[in-house]
């Protein structure tokens, strides 16, 4: 199934646009795993069977993983996800942006080694570092365009000549000419709602992927408000909030409690609008 068919899907069983980030930090592990890489795998799967009928997908994020060459507990992480929850798409965080031969390689990493569904790029070398991921077909690939981090600005928020900013013209290509296949999404943080609503504006149908609810304190309301319309999905991701909702053996029932806290806080802001 093609992801954006994934995604809606998804979304309606599991009446939700909550997605997990899976970032494991093994300092923060309960117990007797803690400080242990060995059990990554088994801290993300737990994480996974408490909530897999909550979300609207998963997001693990790369760096986690093989910062402590863990990246066969990722591909098992994968593998798990799709064994227990298939109808819950994967999207692998890894903001590659490279070109030619180098995306081409990258693309087989995140398709067809860890059998993700989408994955997350930097497009700031232009439609040359996604054009590779686009061979691979129903697959999604989440462009970087307004993140949540401060120093963003130094360049997504720089004027054009045509007094455009920088972030309005990667989401007018990722809506427009990059997309003749119908398998691009954005990435626009949830610390900043006004330009939520600019990128939905301008891309009005592309599935966006909204960081920063959560630990980093983007405000739900404001951003289902910005984000979402009934023909354009929102994901909203939340990582540290919901994995590390206890540091005791009762991590998956707290997991599962904030994680179904934060998917039912989602639906009231919806239905306000």
């Amino acid at each position: 199934m093609p992801f954006l068919d994934q995604l809606r899907a998804a979304a309606r069983l599991h009446d939700s646009m909550l997605c997990v980030g899976l970032d494991p930090e093994p300092a923060r592990f309960p117990g007797d795993w803690k400080n242990d890489p060995a059990r990554i795998h088994d801290f993300c799967a737990a994480i996974v069977e408490a909530t897999k009928d909550l979300v609207i997908a998963y997001k693990p994020q790369i760096a986690y993983f093989a910062a402590h060459r863990a990246e066969d507990q990722l591909e098992r992480l994968v593998a798990f996800i799709k064994r227990v929850a298939p109808q819950v798409p994967v999207i692998l965080d890894a903001k590659r942006g490279d070109i030619g031969s180098t995306a081409e390689q990258y693309a087989k990493e995140a398709f067809e080694r860890y059998q993700a569904d989408a994955v997350t790029l930097s497009p700031f070398m232009g439609f040359d570092s996604i054009e590779p991921y686009l061979r691979f077909a129903g697959k999604g690939l989440i462009l970087l365009c307004r993140t949540s981090n401060p120093g963003g600005s130094d360049l997504q928020a720089q004027p054009l000549a045509d007094g455009r900013l920088l972030y309005e013209h990667v989401a007018q290509l990722a809506a427009g000419p990059w997309n003749g296949s119908g398998q691009l999404g954005l990435v626009v943080g949830a610390t900043f709602p006004d330009e939520i609503a600019r990128v939905r504006a301008l891309a009005p149908t592309l599935p966006l992927l909204i960081p920063g609810v959560g630990a980093q304190g983007g405000d739900i309301e404001a951003t289902v408000r910005a984000g979402w319309r009934p023909d354009g999905l929102i994901i909203v991701n939340s990582s540290r909030a919901v994995l590390y909702a206890s540091d005791r053996e009762d991590f998956p029932s707290a997991a599962r409690r904030v994680a179904d806290e934060t998917r039912q806080a989602l639906n009231r802001a919806r239905r306000a609008l």
